[in-house]
């Protein structure tokens, strides 16, 4: 009967620790489902944040690449108003070549307003090659034929058949020249 005591006396305290671990259990259960939805909750916001930045950033690459081509399509704006004034002076020299008998003044016209269309374009950063007698250079010459000259004159650039430009110290047009072999 003793052992039977012990027995049911275990068994009570076995059942109490049980009970107890059910208690925690649902505790446990409890705070996973609160972390769960806390969890759902933060990866709700995390979704949602992620399609907002995805949705400005899609913004922003349109409205840069229609900036871009409205930049491009508008890149030579400032030169073509520069050179709207050389086009009125070309023209007021179309309408003299008709009622002006004498050649000198109209050779004098003609190249002040050739002046004026070079001035507005060093304004613009264009700037001609100096090439005569000087070493030729791949990287800003283009040979278009040898010619035999005099010691002196091998590998030197003899004549220049087409002017070379550069845009910004950028070559925009390689000098036709050509050189002494």
């Amino acid at each position: 009967m003793a052992d039977n005591i012990e027995e049911q006396a275990q068994t009570t305290n076995n059942n109490e620790e049980l009970t107890d671990n059910g208690d925690v259990l649902e505790l446990e259960n409890e705070v996973v489902e609160e972390n769960g939805s806390v969890l759902e909750d933060q990866l709700a916001e995390a979704k949602d944040k992620y399609l907002r930045l995805y949705a400005d950033f899609e913004n922003f690459r349109r409205r840069t690449a229609k900036e871009k081509i409205e930049m491009i399509q508008n890149a030579s704006e400032g030169l073509i108003k520069d050179l709207i004034p050389v086009i009125d002076d070309f023209e007021r020299a179309n309408k003299s070549f008709e009622t002006v008998t004498e050649v000198e003044p109209l050779k004098e016209g003609i190249a002040l307003i050739f002046h004026k269309l070079q001035k507005t374009l060093a304004s613009k950063g264009l700037k001609t090659m100096d090439v005569k007698d000087q070493d030729f250079d791949a990287d800003l010459h283009e040979c278009i034929t040898q010619f035999a000259a005099g010691e002196d004159k091998k590998g030197k650039v003899i004549d220049e058949v087409e002017k070379g430009y550069f845009l910004n110290e950028k070559v925009i047009r390689y000098a036709k020249v050509v050189v002494g072999s």
